[in-house]
């Protein structure tokens, strides 16, 4: 059962690696700012949950695993404020080249 769940924490790390790395090469590549704003939250938020849920089998106690669950809702809160207020900060600018 302990191989079981290393392989499930290994897999749910390395797919949310991979979510992140998505969202760089999307900042790198989209042509404008919400979207490339649209890349990072999105791939960023799922990496972080995916990474999470990774770690809760290896977490040691009930305890731990709620630590992680609550920075993981405090990203969440956070990435979606920031967000909305650089995408507003971006649309009153207008484009840019």
């Amino acid at each position: 059962m302990s191989a079981l769940l290393d392989l499930f924490t290994i897999v749910a790390l390395v797919l949310g690696a991979l979510f992140f790395l998505a969202g760089v090469v999307g900042l790198l590549r989209f042509p404008d700012t919400l979207s490339r704003l649209h890349a990072l939250t999105k791939a960023d938020n799922v990496g972080l949950g995916l990474i999470v849920i990774g770690l809760l089998p290896q977490a040691g106690s009930v305890f731990a695993a709620l630590k992680l669950l609550l920075v993981w809702l405090l990203v969440l809160l956070a990435a979606s404020t920031v967000g909305q207020m650089m995408a507003r900060v971006a649309r009153r600018a207008g484009p840019r080249r």
